[in-house]
């Protein structure tokens, strides 16, 4: 079994509007979100055993928020993650190493989200589902696990979404 965290980057700033897309930097409220994430990580015992990041700033921010709790686990900083479709994402996990048996990816949408979707088709806890569908904001996790042994053979509807939380779900 493989297990797959989709973690939208936290909310950005737009204050600086010739900051190109990928140099925004996370804004106060999605520092105060990874936090958050970084928390539930904590309490619901999250480990990844892989961490893939996009190189925009606001991904590689929002997981320096997370990397207190993520332990020892590999990052691998990939271009092809920013701005990609669910496809080169899907390509991306199947040459993930057999031996990690679970991943982190730290994107962004519309790929992100269509590829939790695709993934999990119609399978998984109901309520986190239909979350899921209505919208996928800033912040927000899905936890999907994937009854296949290999990555590589990891296809469209071979997963299940175990839950989906959104930041607005951590707050005090």
């Amino acid at each position: 079994m493989k297990q797959i965290f989709l973690l939208r980057h936290a909310k950005s700033s737009w204050d600086d509007p010739s900051l190109e897309d990928i140099e925004r930097p996370l804004n106060k409220r999605g520092r105060k979100a990874a936090k958050a994430m970084a928390a539930h990580f904590t309490e619901h015992g999250l480990a990844p055993q892989t961490v893939l990041c996009s190189t925009a700033i606001r991904t590689r921010q929002t997981l320096d928020l997370l990397k207190p709790v993520l332990g020892e686990a590999p990052v691998i900083y990939d271009d092809r993650i920013y701005e990609a479709m669910p496809q080169t994402l899907l390509a991306r996990l199947k040459e993930l190493p057999e031996s990690s048996a679970s991943v982190l990816v730290v994107g962004h949408n519309p790929g992100l989200e269509r590829l939790a979707h695709s993934l999990a088709g119609d399978q998984g806890e109901p309520k986190s589902l239909a979350r899921m569908t209505a919208k996928y904001p800033t912040g927000s996790l899905a936890v999907l696990t994937a009854e296949v042994a290999a990555w590589t053979e990891l296809k469209p509807e071979t997963c299940r979404l175990e839950s989906f939380i959104c930041p607005a779900d951590l707050d005090d």
